[in-house]
């Protein structure tokens, strides 16, 4: 049986009327099996707190507080971009005390960034292989939301492959949804399986304009592990992202009143260039997508591949409207 498959038949999902094997049996579960199995699955949600906790931290700012996962046993700790902000320094706060952090790079296209606590080695985090979750698994998130160390809020993986706008140009593709708390604070934590691996790192939860936008119960969002991996061993490794494999057009836009992408400037050489946009061009489509703001046309982009060959539809200053063909390239920083 897998690790998953174990842990699922240690969940109280397994309710009466219902056989071990997953089929409808007329004979309900005996009340000692139930309660061994409950007991058996609260164990474990214990042991996976009780082991990742002390590597989840507090990363605090001059702005606000955010979490950290311990990400090697070097004192690298990943957390996500928005919490670093513009800042160098932090105040890391470990299970053993507080401590200074440095920045070692930041990529704020995945919402990402690698800290470096100084004087203290944690304890590291193991990282699982997010491609290898399902919708249904149960996941922990923990945290620091508002402050409250160490904070565990549990429930299951809702979705995989969203597309999440943050705003403010920034758009994350391939996420985790989850119907664990993820609250103010949980940003940069861990979401964990029952074996105590880390499947991603929370980020926001979703806000629901009916309630003035307000956070929507029950729908938070993770950057998956592989993710993760991929992108802090480059910002450990060279202090920048060098090969994310996200689309990159080349242009510096803002949105219009009227709907459409102003092209307010072009980098000299690149894909927007070698196709003929200009600054004062306005972009209104993407691969026949209609990009009436600055915020969906990064959308568009999160779901294209560097080197994909895409129609852009522009319309020139003088009104004329002309389409042309862009080999999209690969967004870099950090």
């Amino acid at each position: 049986m897998s690790k998953r498959g174990a842990a699922l038949l240690a969940a109280p999902a397994l309710v009466v009327g219902l056989s071990a094997c997953g089929g409808h049996d007329a004979r309900p579960v005996p009340a000692v099996s139930v309660a061994k199995q409950v007991a058996a699955y609260e164990a474990q949600l214990v042991r996976v707190v009780r082991a990742v906790s002390p590597s989840v931290v507090q990363i605090e700012t001059s702005s606000g507080l955010g979490s950290g996962v311990v990400y090697d046993g070097k004192g690298n700790i990943v957390t996500n971009a928005h919490v670093v902000g513009g800042a160098k320094t932090f105040t890391v706060r470990l299970a053993n005390g507080s401590h200074s952090g440095t920045l070692v790079g930041s990529f704020p296209a995945d919402d990402l960034a690698v800290v470096h606590v100084q004087g203290a080695k944690p304890r590291p985090v193991r990282f699982a292989d997010s491609s290898k979750i399902e919708v249904g698994d149960l996941a922990l998130a923990i945290g620091n939301p508002l402050g409250l160390r160490s904070s565990v809020t549990d429930g299951i993986v809702s979705s995989l492959g969203r597309t999440v706008s943050e705003g403010n140009g920034v758009t994350l593709s391939s996420v985790i949804q989850t119907s664990a708390a993820i609250n103010p604070g949980n940003s940069g934590g861990a979401l964990v399986d029952l074996s105590g691996g880390v499947i991603g790192i929370p980020t926001l939860a979703a806000l629901d304009p009916q309630l003035g936008g307000a956070q929507a119960p029950g729908i938070g969002f993770a950057i998956p592990s592989n993710t993760v991996r991929k992108i802090a061993d480059q910002l450990i490794k060279n202090g920048r992202v060098v090969k994310s494999g996200r689309a990159f057009l080349g242009v510096k836009v803002s949105t219009i009143v009227g709907g459409g992408v102003l092209v307010a400037g072009v980098q000299p050489g690149g894909p927007a260039a070698r196709a003929g946009i200009r600054a004062g061009d306005t972009i209104v489509s993407v691969d026949n997508q209609a990009t009436p703001t600055s915020d969906v046309l990064v959308s568009v982009l999160a779901n294209l591949k560097p080197g994909q060959r895409v129609h852009v539809k522009i319309v020139r200053p003088n009104g004329r409207r002309v389409t042309v063909t862009v080999t999209l390239g690969e967004l870099r920083g950090g």
